[in-house]
């Protein structure tokens, strides 16, 4: 899997401060997509050893939320093993930090995979640019769900992660 980059202090992604790994390859290519160029799966680094590295190092901090995985998207099968593992072994080491997943396809096509037992939050749907809403937190287009993984597992249904500040 290549990655795009990855970012020590995020704000926009989730929560608090957050650690974000942006993965390439999507296949979804949504016209309006403020990240193009990790449509393309060679693009940026190969993820190693020394990059899960980094990212532990920068999840180590008491000020640090958690860990946003996006891109390109997650759930690409040339990604979803490598980003199943990373999040496992985030939630191995500390369970207290949260894990949010964006991408481009539905929850309900993938809430049983594995990863999903080590995310907290998913935000799901396509970028549809007709649906801009820069007022929106925590994403882009009105169509995008914001998912309570951990709550959906325990109902069997969708349920959606509400702040006070949400426009729905």
């Amino acid at each position: 899997m290549n990655y795009s980059k990855i970012n020590t202090t995020d704000i926009a992604n989730g929560p608090g401060v957050r650690v974000s790994l942006f993965v390439s390859g999507c296949r979804n290519r949504c016209p309006g997509c403020f990240n193009p160029e990790t449509w393309d799966f060679t693009y940026g680094e190969k993820f190693t050893l020394s990059s899960l590295s980094k990212l532990l190092l920068a999840l180590d901090r008491p000020y640090i939320s958690g860990l946003t995985v996006l891109g390109g998207d997650p759930l690409e099968p040339e990604n979803l093993p490598i980003v199943t593992q990373i999040c496992k072994t985030i939630k191995t080491l500390d369970d207290k930090k949260s894990i949010w997943i964006y991408t481009g396809y539905t929850y309900e096509n993938y809430k049983n995979i594995e990863l999903f037992n080590h995310v907290d939050v998913v935000v799901d749907g396509r970028f549809i640019e007709s649906e801009k809403d820069i007022s929106l937190q925590f994403r882009g287009s009105k169509n995008q769900r914001i998912i309570d993984v951990k709550a959906a597992k325990l109902t069997g249904k969708v349920e959606l992660w509400i702040t006070k500040t949400d426009k729905i």
